[in-house]
């Protein structure tokens, strides 16, 4: 018997690609034109080459979401919310609850939904909070978000005033979670692709703002990162990048020699003056840090809609200064720089 999934990537491709359609038409409009069939080739690429065993779920969830044109959209407070002035039925929010629960887990958040809430794992809208008041006015301005996963912050740019903002991120579960909130939000200035920053063009130096958070110490080679960072600001373009830092002065580096909070792929922490010498051999002025605030429970945390270990299970029980594995707990630092002409 054939497989009724068999021709499920080239569906996805093509009606994905159609919920795209707004996004690269609005590219196509703006300083990104010249890269603009590059990007959605890749990301047809992209598409075509998923293979994960769960995708045919996530995406009968996706598409099976019943089309209720917003009435209100709110981008600009903790909470992403859209909602219409006459609220769906029970059967309908529940349809909607149950769709959006088979995008578990849901890491970045909140989210409101037609009245469906989406407590996500963090409290993401903690960490605008900490940057919002620091960075450049976004208003009118073409924004890049590096490992955006479902694009959360993608949207309060978006409430900021950025005229586009484009996340890119290459785990397809938080691709289909954007996809979701993008079919109920409607609004064609936000795109996030199912792209890694490698698979961006060359040479862009496009952005007005480049976000990178929660990625650097997920690199191999950070100065790389920075450097790649920096080759797609224009001149005078502001990058604002989060990552964990050292509780400690001076030019120091932690290299763990296994896992990190249980995470595999942590490779460097800096303390605040190494990075900030990092950033300046990087090309990059005016580099500083505008905060630094260790992670609480409060704001990392399992919930009803991320149902695994979170931080908690991952600090030692009885000083929660330090991770399972005795290092230090963990500390996130804001940083922002120009690039430089």
């Amino acid at each position: 018997m054939e497989d009724a999934s068999d021709d499920l990537v080239p569906r996805l491709r093509g009606a994905a690609l159609h919920i795209y359609d707004a996004f690269f038409r609005r590219l196509r409009e703006g300083r990104l034109e010249p890269w603009a069939n590059e990007l959605e080739l890749e990301t047809a690429r992209r598409l075509q080459c998923q293979v994960h065993g769960d995708l045919p779920r996530w995406w009968k969830a996706v598409t099976a979401l019943p089309d209720v044109p917003p009435d209100h959209v709110e981008l600009d407070a903790s909470l992403i919310r859209v909602q219409t002035d006459r609220p769906p039925d029970g059967s309908t929010l529940e349809r909607i609850r149950k769709l959006l629960g088979q995008l578990h887990p849901w890491r970045k958040g909140p989210f409101s939904l037609h009245g469906v809430g989406i407590d996500c794992e963090w409290r993401s809208d903690l960490k605008w909070d900490r940057l919002a008041d620091h960075i450049a006015a976004l208003r009118g301005r073409t924004v890049l978000d590096v490992g955006c996963g479902n694009g959360y912050h993608c949207w309060r740019m978006a409430g900021a005033g950025a005229d586009l903002i484009l996340g890119i991120d290459p785990t397809v579960l938080y691709v289909m979670q954007f996809l979701a909130v993008a079919r109920l939000l409607q609004m064609p200035g936000v795109g996030v692709l199912p792209l890694s920053l490698e698979d961006l063009p060359t040479g862009m130096k496009a952005f007005d703002t480049v976000f990178s958070m929660g990625v650097l110490y997920h690199r191999r080679s950070p100065m790389d990162h920075l450097q790649d960072l920096r080759g797609l600001l224009r001149p005078g373009g502001e990058l604002v990048l989060e990552t964990l830092v050292l509780d400690r002065s001076g030019d120091q580096v932690l290299v763990p020699k296994g896992r990190y909070a249980r995470m595999r792929n942590v490779w460097f922490i800096p303390s605040p003056t190494a990075l900030l010498a990092w950033l300046g051999r990087c090309d990059f002025d005016n580099a500083r840090v505008v905060d630094v605030s260790r992670t609480t429970i409060q704001e990392q945390r399992s919930t009803d809609w991320m149902r695994f270990q979170s931080l908690a299970d991952f600090l030692d029980p009885e000083n929660p200064m330090r991770t399972v594995e005795g290092l230090p707990a963990p500390r996130r630092g804001i940083f922002l720089a120009v690039a430089g002409s």
